[in-house]
């Protein structure tokens, strides 16, 4: 069928690989869907990802060596993810919050070459433990934090970039801009390396093992809410280590 709707561009075909495709959406439609607070429609979602599934089957190659699932999915969580951040749901006290974590993170791990703990990042603030907790609770439900997001670079004929970071921070470095696609593997598999133990095991599972939050929640033997406190946290820092390698590679080059 691929071959046929390459070798046409029979409307029918389309139609046929859409409705083939669809289950796509709807699961990452959920998976996107359960950190997000309760007003943003999960139909809304599916209607956005629909449009990346039917850009995924107008650019998908099939000479090229990745299954149609792994390109598709990507598309699907790129588009759901840009018509999001166009409606700029985000509170900008959160965004502020957010910023404001990771960089006391970033400076506390150039300090002490580790990474920091929460009664630390709390000192830093200013803040109780507790205070910071509720943060990261809020900035879980109010952001899309994802490691394996893709976004496509404006200008590249589609072309896309990882991309970690999902809170945009204009006064920080640009990842992207600065490390090459090789570089910025290396240094994110680096930052997972330097995660602590629970904060890994929550991005293995969850990105890997593909768990859901209350299940890994049930792993681990806490409720799913921290869990995403984890989940969040585990983002913040590799957000500021990555931010920490670019704004070094812009240096020495």
């Amino acid at each position: 069928m691929w071959l046929e709707y390459r070798r046409t561009g029979d409307l029918g075909l389309r139609d046929r690989l859409i409705l083939m495709y669809a289950p796509l959406v709807k699961y990452v439609a959920g998976r996107l869907g359960s950190g997000l607070p309760a007003h943003v429609d999960e139909g809304d979602l599916a209607s956005y990802g629909l449009l990346g599934l039917m850009n995924a089957i107008e650019r998908y190659d099939p000479d090229r060596d990745v299954k149609f699932e792994t390109y598709a999915i990507a598309r699907i969580r790129g588009a759901i993810i840009d018509e999001l951040r166009a409606m700029d749901w985000v509170p900008r006290s959160v965004r502020s919050r957010a910023r404001a974590i990771e960089r006391a993170i970033g400076e506390l791990e150039a300090k002490s070459g580790r990474a920091p703990t929460d009664a630390e990042i709390s000192g830093k603030l200013g803040i109780s433990e507790d205070e910071l907790e509720e943060s990261l609770s809020e900035i879980a439900r109010s952001s899309i934090a994802a490691l394996d997001e893709l976004w496509t670079v404006s200008g590249s004929g589609g072309d896309q970039i990882a991309l970690i970071d999902t809170i945009e921070d204009e006064r920080a470095p640009d990842p992207q801009a600065t490390l090459s696609q090789s570089e910025l593997k290396d240094a994110i598999a680096d930052a997972i390396a330097r995660l602590p133990e629970r904060e890994k095991l929550v991005v293995t599972l969850y990105y890997y093992e593909e768990l859901t939050l209350r299940e890994i929640g049930e792993v681990l033997g806490v409720t799913e809410s921290r869990v995403s406190q984890l989940h969040t946290k585990a983002i913040l820092r590799l957000k500021a280590r990555l931010a920490g390698v670019a704004a070094r590679t812009a240096l020495e080059s």
